[in-house]
């Protein structure tokens, strides 16, 4: 009798498996002829080769709708289990980048919104310009962990300067972790909601997830992976350099940044602007310039937004 074990990466094993084992007892049920064993973060299968092929066939399926929809129920395993090809998605053209947590449907909101996601598609690094509410972190967060769930990328980097308006990190009371999570508090809302809350544990754990000050970037060679640099208005000119150059192999960036809200010291020369006029027309690099009309926060941001715009001209 033959064996083979599947181990089971960047997931919850009692999430996928079921309360009491539920849904791999159901899938025992369609492969009667196989001794299938979970037990930790692992199935152990024992019998004829040609029928665990099949079986592994059906698990990767399993696992790609797990990933895609963060959940499995009796209809889903059944669908899979008995088609010939394994289970296909019908609406992977219909603009959900991720299924969310509790089922909800992350989408590009907005028509400079989905000009990110085309971009990101043809380029490997995107710089998405925009004054605040227009959803550039948010989307690019949705890019980012769509990649990982389709094994695009190994790992996402999340990073932004730790630079804010009036404060400074050393006053702030905490050790460094402590004193860094207030700036990375909109990448942790977007992972929340698109991540279970367990498994978004696990992948912070592992460093699948990694979120970091812009300095502990420096001297890194970021491979397979997808980073995002938040805020980068608040960047110096060193500071972006060294990000922009430590992309690596198979690697897909993206810089946010408004360029109407930099908290740098006067006479300080913001990275995001210098990088806007340094790599105009490089090829593999999309530039998108989102504004009020993207803003998908309360009525009044809109409002608020264009009020600023009117005292600038003046």
């Amino acid at each position: 009798m033959n064996e083979r074990i599947i181990e089971l990466e960047h997931i919850a094993p009692s999430e996928f498996f079921g309360p009491h084992n539920r849904n791999i007892e159901q899938v025992k049920k369609f492969f009667p002829k196989l001794k299938i064993v979970a037990r930790g973060n692992k199935i152990k299968i024992y019998g004829e080769g040609a029928i665990m092929d099949d079986f592994e066939k059906k698990i990767d399926a399993l696992l790609k709708y797990f990933h895609r929809y963060n959940k499995l129920d009796d209809n889903s395993i059944e669908q899979i289990l008995t088609s010939v090809s394994g289970h296909k998605n019908s609406k992977l053209s219909d603009g959900v980048l991720v299924h969310g947590v509790a089922g909800r449907l992350i989408k590009a909101q907005s028509v400079n919104q989905r000009k990110m996601v085309d971009l990101m598609q043809q380029n490997d690094m995107l710089f998405a310009i925009g004054p605040a509410g227009t959803g550039k972190t948010y989307t690019a967060v949705a890019l980012a962990v769509k990649a990982l769930k389709e094994k695009e990328v190994r790992r996402i980097i999340l990073t932004r300067p730790a630079v804010e308006s009036g404060e400074n990190l050393g006053f702030l009371p905490g050790d460094l972790k402590e004193k860094l999570d207030p700036y990375m508090q909109p990448l942790y809302d977007a992972l929340r909601d698109m991540i279970p809350a367990e498994k978004l544990a696990t992948f912070i754990e592992n460093g699948t997830i990694q979120i970091a000050p812009l300095a502990f970037m420096r001297g890194r060679t970021l491979d397979s992976a997808f980073v995002i640099l938040d805020e980068a208005q608040n960047t110096t000119h060193n500071q972006m350099k060294m990000f922009l150059t430590r992309m690596g192999k198979h690697a897909k960036f993206i810089v946010n940044g408004d360029p109407g809200q930099i908290d740098l010291p006067k006479r300080q020369i913001s990275g995001l602007k210098e990088a806007l006029l340094t790599l105009q027309g490089v090829k593999g690099i999309g530039v998108v310039h989102l504004d009020e009309k993207d803003v998908i926060r309360h009525k009044l941001v809109k409002d608020i937004i264009e009020a600023y715009k009117k005292l600038e001209i003046e």
